[in-house]
């Protein structure tokens, strides 16, 4: 035998060592955009991984993927591509390896971390090692969202709750859970953050949520309700209108039942009914803001806290059919303090008792003033007659 007869012997024996399925390293010696050629030690022709079969990623520029001299680690799945290379994989070896690992994962209960590579009508997908895992809207999140476009392109971890495996990718079911880790996560804080407040407690949260009945605070790990009738000793009509969204809040737990927890912003040392009593007894002239109105009478705000009834009686020293004929929202008025009681808080004020007071001063200074004058007369009139 010739010695170029054992050379294309030896070579053609080296080029059956290959054979389909076979997983193989080589070295990249050209790239473009849609190609990669790779030299594979030992065997005589080039291989060639295209970009199809480097990825599922649609419209990969390989050139920013891959470089000259890297080594890459594929799988045979033709020997003869038609020009007479090797054609590779990378995908679907990283597909068997990623198939591999869910199940072990599955297995195993295991948390994976992967990226979102879709956001799809009814859930996420991610892509472990060129596997796909389907996310559904109900458990990605613990609770509802109805937007999921700001997952995309993010890392997330998640379970596997269902695996189907099937050597066609199309009829295989691979279902992640993110629900679970998130509901684990949550009672564990929670645990810890029970084991910490009492009532009483002044704690900083978050603002998660603002609702027409109160605000949901985040305390870290579960939430407390922050209710309007708790938010100022004053009066608040829209929770909207004092917080929003990402706020920091200080609170005082109100009460903790079970796992809700009731907060309160109306510190018992801010209370302004301490001093009302000094600042509201009878007699005192006080000023306020009409803040409601009934046909009974309208309700003075003296202070955030403490409204005041001015009955429709008390508005005017004349007759008022309504408190409306002659007040207004908003409308600032001075008036007497004619009752108090601290015990129901419950205060009364009067417009006509003191314009009446006014009246009254008016008319004696008046009185006061006529008496001077006929005084000052009468000694005119001693003065002249001693002068006469």
């Amino acid at each position: 035998m010739s010695v170029e007869s054992f050379e294309q012997l030896f070579e053609e024996q080296e080029m059956k060592q290959l054979s389909v399925g076979d997983v193989v390293e080589g070295t990249v010696i050209n790239v473009k955009e849609e190609e990669i050629v790779l030299s594979i030690d030992g065997y005589k022709a080039d291989a060639v991984i295209s970009r199809s079969e480097f990825t599922n990623r649609p419209n990969v520029d390989l050139t920013s993927e891959v470089e000259v001299g890297q080594k890459l680690e594929a799988k045979v799945i033709k020997m003869n591509d038609g020009e007479g290379q090797v054609a590779l994989s990378c995908k679907r070896l990283l597909a068997e390896k990623g198939s591999k690992k869910i199940e072990e994962a599955f297995n195993n209960k295991e948390v994976l971390t992967a990226k979102v590579s879709q956001v799809r009508e009814g859930g996420l997908t991610a892509v472990v090692d060129e596997t796909e895992v389907f996310i559904p809207a109900s458990l990605v999140s613990d609770m509802y969202e109805k937007d999921l476009s700001k997952y995309n392109g993010q890392d997330i971890q998640f379970i596997i709750t269902e695996y189907t495996p099937n050597s066609n990718p199309r009829k295989r079911r691979i279902i992640g859970n993110r629900k679970t880790l998130l509901v684990a996560e949550k009672e564990k804080k929670q645990k810890e953050l029970f084991e910490k407040i009492k009532v009483g407690d002044t704690v900083e949260g978050t603002v998660k949520n603002v609702t027409n009945f109160g605000a949901f605070i985040d305390l870290g790990g579960i939430d407390g309700l922050l209710h309007i009738s708790e938010m100022s000793w004053g009066r608040v009509d829209n929770p909207h209108n004092l917080f929003k969204e990402g706020d920091k809040v200080n609170c005082r737990i109100k009460d903790i039942n079970d796992k809700k927890i009731a907060l309160s912003l109306k510190f018992e040392e801010s209370n302004p009914w301490i001093k009302a009593a000094e600042n509201y007894a009878v007699g005192n002239i006080v000023k306020g803001k009409v803040a409601r109105m009934t046909d009974f009478g309208a309700f003075i705000e003296l202070e955030p806290g403490i409204d005041a009834l001015l009955h429709v009686s008390q508005i005017s020293l004349d007759r008022i059919e309504k408190p409306s004929d002659v007040l207004k929202i908003g409308q600032e008025i001075e008036a007497k303090v004619t009752d108090f009681n601290g015990e129901s808080k419950k205060i009364s004020l009067s417009i006509k008792a003191m314009l009446a007071d006014a009246k009254k001063a008016e008319e004696t200074t008046n009185e006061e003033a006529e008496t001077e004058t006929e005084t000052a007369y009468s000694d005119e009139e001693v003065t002249g007659e001693e002068e006469a």
